[in-house]
């Protein structure tokens, strides 16, 4: 435990797997926790982790973890001195981080100034021409639909249509013909509109084949930026990342220092302080081009943390309070160390279109072993719920190469049994054993050519998952004698300085049937 932490109490203003992630991180510094949660997340697994937990009541994003007068409330009522915003939600809310300032609390993350210059497609894309960073040719002007259509036939099909203020793939189509950039411009309007309460759009030509290579900032509050080099995710579904590694199998040290040094000049320009992420566009010629700047925790950060050796959570609440990068990174080697892959467990079937998927879950059984990092979110018995992000877990492997991290990520995603609802589990698996995976000749358009990858097969499950399944049933059967008293029924989580762990054991597996 750290004997002069940085804060006491810190409250995380997210759910899932990256509150229970950030939880830990703070214990490891002798910082307290302080969850919140919805009324149906009451004994999610980061409410249980936390040493303190508030109840935001409701359902629905918009009830609980969006409303920031809930939750500065929680943070005045538990004497929490800062606020992490974790990733989604309000992570990225400029608003957010200066009603958390206004309240005389710690935001730990960039300062909302930072935020405004870089969180809209329209607004980065100006400031990087502004810091010299290439920038894929396109507009960031919306003067309607008419004087875009004109512009798409000026530089060309194929173009891609962006939604101004949003990210996460929202309002964002490829369009290959000159026919049909009118519909394509009303749809993404209307999804942008629903999702972000802003329906302006930017367009671009459309680089592909393509690969997305992010860089991973850290920035503290005296001026210094540093990188801590790429991340390729290039693997994804209607712009939605699958799988991510580090480091990225077609960049070398050249290519990385000029990623790099553009990355850091952008950060400079805006005087960005904490964790943030550079994205980028690569084509096959080796010329990159900037897409947006995430200001946040990056759902993919443990690869970083695996080839680097450092702790992005640690350092996002040490630059939070005012610590200097060349302290807290004094006498490290960055330089990136074998190579480690990510893959997002999610509760849907890709077998049948990626419908999300929500209910009992049954049995959990996470992999293991060396080189094995799950952050997950879950647990037997636990009911997921159908309002929120369909991710469970994220399941990290390291390896000395690229083929070992390959092949102990299959034999680990083998090992991955969640019964009760659908997963991605399988899929994860087909493309991970692919040959163009493990070639790692991929690009962002891989998923949308190779449908038989989320099809899969008739093939009968494995000996494990058939085991799992008769474990499930003996359990149930348990449940209805002696099994059912194997807990208290739920130690409660709201509040107190001990974590609530102890209540898993047993317990938790019975109740998977109540």
């Amino acid at each position: 435990m750290a004997t002069n932490p940085p804060f006491r109490r810190v409250l995380i203003a997210t759910r899932g797997e990256i509150a229970l992630r950030i939880s830990r991180g703070l214990r490891e510094l002798g910082i307290e926790s302080v969850a919140v949660h919805s009324d149906v997340d009451a004994r999610c697994a980061h409410v249980l982790g936390a040493d303190h937990a508030v109840p935001l009541g409701g359902n629905t994003s918009a009830e609980s973890y969006l409303d920031i007068g809930k939750i500065l409330a929680a943070a005045k009522r538990t004497g929490a001195e800062a606020i992490h915003p974790g990733y989604g939600f309000l992570s990225e809310n400029a608003g957010f981080a200066r009603a958390v300032r206004d309240a005389g609390l710690v935001f730990i993350g960039p300062k909302p100034e930072a935020m405004d210059r870089l969180g809209g497609k329209k607004a980065a894309r100006e400031e990087a021409i502004a810091a010299g960073v290439p920038v894929i040719p396109g507009t960031e002007q919306d003067h309607g639909d008419a004087s875009l259509i004109e512009f798409g036939k000026k530089i060309g099909m194929p173009v891609m249509v962006k939604a101004s203020a949003g990210g996460g793939g929202r309002g964002m189509r490829m369009v290959e013909r000159e026919q049909d950039l009118a519909e394509a411009l009303a749809a993404g309007r209307r999804e942008a509109k629903a999702s972000f309460g802003d329906d302006r759009m930017i367009l671009e030509r459309a680089v592909f084949p393509a690969r997305h290579i992010e860089i991973q900032l850290l920035g503290d509050k005296h001026g210094h930026v540093v990188s801590l080099h790429e991340r390729e995710c290039s693997v994804q579904r209607r712009h939605q990342k699958v799988l991510e590694e580090a480091p990225s199998a077609v960049v070398d040290a050249a290519l990385r220092q000029r990623m790099g040094d553009a990355a850091i000049a952008l950060a400079k320009r805006v005087g960005y302080d904490n964790a943030g992420t550079a994205e980028f566009l690569l084509d096959p010629k080796g010329n990159f081009y900037f897409l947006e700047v995430n200001t946040r925790l990056q759902v993919e950060h443990p690869v970083t943390e695996l080839v680097t050796g450092v702790d992005l959570v640690h350092l996002q609440v040490h630059i939070a309070a005012g610590g200097r990068l060349e302290q807290l990174l004094a006498g490290r080697d960055l330089r990136p160390r074998g190579h480690a892959i990510e893959a997002r467990i999610c509760a849907e079937s890709p077998e049948t279109g990626y419908i999300p998927a929500a209910g009992l879950l049954r049995l959990v059984k996470e992999a293991e072993g060396p080189g094995v990092r799950v952050d997950s979110g879950v647990y037997s018995g636990w009911e997921v719920p159908p309002f929120y992000d369909s991710m469970l877990a994220k399941l990290v492997v390291w390896g000395p190469d690229r083929a070992t991290a390959c092949a102990r990520l299959s034999q680990a995603l083998r090992e991955m049994v969640y019964l009760g609802i659908p997963t991605n589990v399988d899929f994860l698996r087909r493309v991970v054993d692919d040959n163009a995976f493990r070639t790692a000749a991929i690009s962002t358009d891989m998923l949308k050519h190779r449908p038989e990858l989320a099809a899969g097969s008739k093939a009968p499950p494995d000996d494990r998952v058939l085991a799992a399944a008769v474990l499930c049933q003996a359990l149930a059967k348990g449940s209805n004698g002696t099994g059912a008293a194997a807990g208290n029924g739920g130690a409660s989580a709201a509040g107190g300085s001990t974590a609530a762990w102890s209540t898993l054991s047993g317990f938790r597996l019975f109740e998977a049937t109540r």
